[in-house]
C-alpha cells in the first residue's frame, strides 16, 4: 500500500541517513560538545537515552556513567570523540568514521540515535573484548534487572 510504512523485521538493524545536514541533529551536537567540554553532567543526562550505554559489562550497582568516566579518566577522549565528523552506522549517527567503516575498530565509540522523534546521547563505550559473547550492546543502566540513572544535584 502507498503511503504505508513497513514494518522493521525483527532482528534487522536499521539504517539511519547522514543527519550531518540536519539542523536539529546539528543543534543538539553543539550542546552535547559544550556540556561533554564543560562536564556538565545535569546537561548531559538529560541528553542521554534512556537505556544509555557506556560499558560492556555489569557494572557495580548505583554506578553512574559519570563516575565512570571520572575514576577511568575518559571525559578527554570522550570530548576529542565529539569533536570528530559523524557518520551513519547501524541506526546510529557515530564516531570516529572509522567505527562506521569497521565493527572491529578497536578504539572508543560514540552514538547518537532518535528516541521519540528527539535527539538522544545513546551510548559512550571502548571496543569489546575480543570474543566477547555480551558485546551484542553496551550495558545500560536500565536493563531490566538495573536501575536508571539516578537523580543527578541541582
Amino acid at each position: 500500500m502507498t503511503g504505508k510504512k513497513s514494518k522493521p523485521t525483527p532482528g534487522k538493524k536499521e539504517t539511519m541517513k547522514d543527519q550531518n545536514g540536519d539542523t536539529s541533529f546539528q543543534a543538539f551536537l553543539g550542546r552535547l560538545r559544550k556540556a561533554v567540554e564543560t562536564k556538565d553532567r545535569v546537561v548531559l543526562a538529560s541528553m542521554m537515552a534512556p537505556d544509555f550505554g557506556y560499558r560492556w559489562d555489569r557494572g557495580p550497582e548505583g554506578e553512574t556513567p559519570f563516575a565512570y568516566w571520572d575514576r577511568n579518566k575518559l571525559w578527554g577522549t570522550l570530548a576529542a570523540l565529539m569533536r570528530e565528523n559523524w557518520g551513519p552506522h547501524e541506526g546510529f549517527m557515530v564516531v570516529p568514521p572509522q567505527f562506521a567503516q569497521s565493527d572491529s575498530y578497536p578504539g572508543y565509540r560514540a552514538g547518537l540515535t532518535m528516541v521519540n522523534g528527539s535527539w538522544r546521547f545513546a551510548y559512550f563505550v571502548g571496543a569489546p573484548a575480543p570474543g566477547d559473547s555480551s558485546a551484542a550492546a553496551p550495558s545500560s543502566p536500565s536493563a531490566p534487572d538495573e536501575q536508571t540513572l539516578p537523580p543527578l544535584p541541582q
